[in-house]
């Protein structure tokens, strides 16, 4: 027969009661109108700049590297039965009837097969092209 151990002294992990929720205390900050209407102006000016940050962003290197696997012969069959598989499916969800089906056709695995292809393609390319 196993020896009990006896129970620690003092109160357990589950005696406690949790700690009171913690509330965010914020001070109340006074500004003079003509200092918001300051920062305002500033608000506005920055926004402007993060604007043309964003037609200056270029592409994504690792979509357009993907981009060009997707183009080999050796993944060309992949992505060619991934868009047939959505053609299908998207052609039996239009047909009535189709919410009571009990078997629903999805492209998960054709998905995965090509991400996975385009991934062994593009990845070893990428560090190359970063900066």
């Amino acid at each position: 027969m196993p020896a009990e151990h006896p129970a620690p002294p003092g109160p357990t992990i589950r005696d406690k009661e949790p700690p009171p929720p913690v509330e965010e205390v914020s001070e109340p900050v006074e500004a003079d109108a003509e200092e918001e209407d300051a920062e305002e102006d500033d608000d506005d000016e920055d926004d402007d700049d993060e604007d043309d940050d964003d037609d200056e962003e270029a592409e994504d290197q690792y979509d357009a590297l993907k981009g060009e696997c997707a183009e080999l012969p050796s993944v060309k069959p992949l992505v060619h039965h991934y868009e047939e598989c959505v053609e299908r499916v998207t052609k039996e969800q239009e047909e009535p009837g189709y919410e009571e089906k009990h078997y629903k056709e999805d492209c998960v695995e054709e998905f995965f097969h090509l991400q996975h292809a385009l991934t062994a393609c593009a990845a070893p390319k990428l560090f190359s092209k970063l900066n």
